[in-house]
């Protein structure tokens, strides 16, 4: 998709994918398990530059169908690998199953029980408002985890903001204040620190609860001894 981005198709390496003048329409699937297809790009080809395994051809986007570009929805069941396929083959097992009203957004919030994003992922996702609804308005025990070592940093969120506080504070330093953490550069908990939830609760309970659950998750973990926690 990158390749397309820059006003260029990629041509495979056996048998020409395309001819100049062709329409191309680019679809991506939402989800693995799912048969929906979101329309990226539709587009001319302008130029066949005679080359295989390679940026193969220059196209033009065709403005007419900007506006349904990330919301026309296409359900397709996909039964061949090949990944250009004729339009005349497949046509009559595409049909349009909705527009979305707004371009499609993949950052929702998927549940508190699912959450598990880097460090790059949170900082997309975390003003936005069904993030920060869901997070600003629920105490809770939260998990750092050092992919490149397995080493672990449990944290509790009670204070201004609630979870959304805190982990907005480690998209702006890092180690949000944690002694654990201050010895790691910035740069490094940006490439391997993922965060998740471990426990959540309603705004007015009372902050020691969370406090007692933080401090009963690090027993369980050991994050005292194996990971970053040093309290």
């Amino acid at each position: 998709m990158s390749t397309m981005l820059r006003g260029q198709y990629w041509n495979y390496n056996k048998n020409k994918s395309y001819k100049a003048g062709q329409i191309t329409v680019g679809l991506v699937k939402i989800k693995p398990t799912e048969d929906d297809w979101l329309l990226f790009h539709v587009g001319r080809v302008t130029k066949d530059l005679n080359k295989l395994n390679n940026v193969g051809y220059e196209f033009e986007d065709l403005p007419d169908y900007e506006k349904y570009v990330g919301r026309l929805i296409v359900k397709f069941k996909n039964k061949a690998q090949t990944m250009i396929r004729n339009a005349e083959s497949v046509i009559d097992d595409c049909y349009v199953s909705q527009i979305l009203p707004d371009t499609f957004d993949n950052d929702l919030f998927p549940g508190y029980e699912k959450v598990n994003i880097s460090w790059d992922e949170m900082n997309r996702v975390l003003e936005k408002s069904n993030w920060k609804t869901a997070l600003q308005n629920q105490k809770g025990v939260y998990l750092m985890t050092d992919i490149s070592n397995g080493k672990m940093y449990v944290g509790s969120a009670y204070g201004e903001n609630m979870i959304l506080g805190r982990w907005r504070a480690y998209v702006k330093t890092g180690h949000g204040g944690n002694v654990g953490l201050k010895t790691l550069t910035f740069d490094y908990i940006k490439k391997n620190f993922k965060y998740s939830i471990l426990d959540i609760y309603k705004s007015t309970t009372d902050d020691q609860i969370i406090i007692d659950r933080e401090s009963w998750w690090k027993e369980v973990l050991q994050s005292r001894k194996f990971g970053y926690n040093e309290n």
